[in-house]
């Protein structure tokens, strides 16, 4: 039981659990702010160009409300916002990825150039040295 526990903690404790749950938090965060963005600023542009109507309370009813039980509907307009929330968070993390792989590329570029400068201004005899190194470390 005991090892479980040190393994649980083991776990717990890595950079890649912290790291989740700083994106987890971020990303809760970031939710809020795309989801104000839709719903104040998108969709009443959306709901002038179609008329004026107000998507997140457009509703269709399939049974009226009968005394004290309430209607049956389809909540079309909820719908709607939360597929234009969805399709607003993957474009911005397309984007933010698109950006982080373009930066990785650039490193990389960077560190190949580095490596090209670093084999001229080897002298010749040692890179042939290295070679034959190479060579004999294969045979082995």
């Amino acid at each position: 039981m005991n090892k479980f526990f040190n393994e649980f903690k083991e776990f717990a404790v890595k950079g890649n659990i912290v790291d989740l749950a700083v994106g987890v938090v971020i990303g809760g965060a970031f939710s809020k702010i795309v989801t104000s963005l839709v719903n104040d600023i998108i969709m009443p542009v959306v709901g002038m160009a179609t008329g004026g109507i107000n998507f997140s309370e457009y509703k269709i009813v399939l049974k009226e409300s009968i005394g004290s039980i309430p209607a049956v509907t389809l909540n079309v307009g909820n719908f709607l916002q939360t597929s234009v929330d969805f399709l607003i968070v993957a474009f911005c993390i397309f984007i933010f990825v698109k950006a982080i792989n373009k930066l990785k590329f650039t490193r990389k570029k960077e560190e190949a150039v580095t490596k090209e400068e670093n084999v001229a201004q080897t002298p010749e005899e040692v890179l042939l040295l290295r070679d034959i190194k190479d060579l004999l470390q294969k045979q082995k």
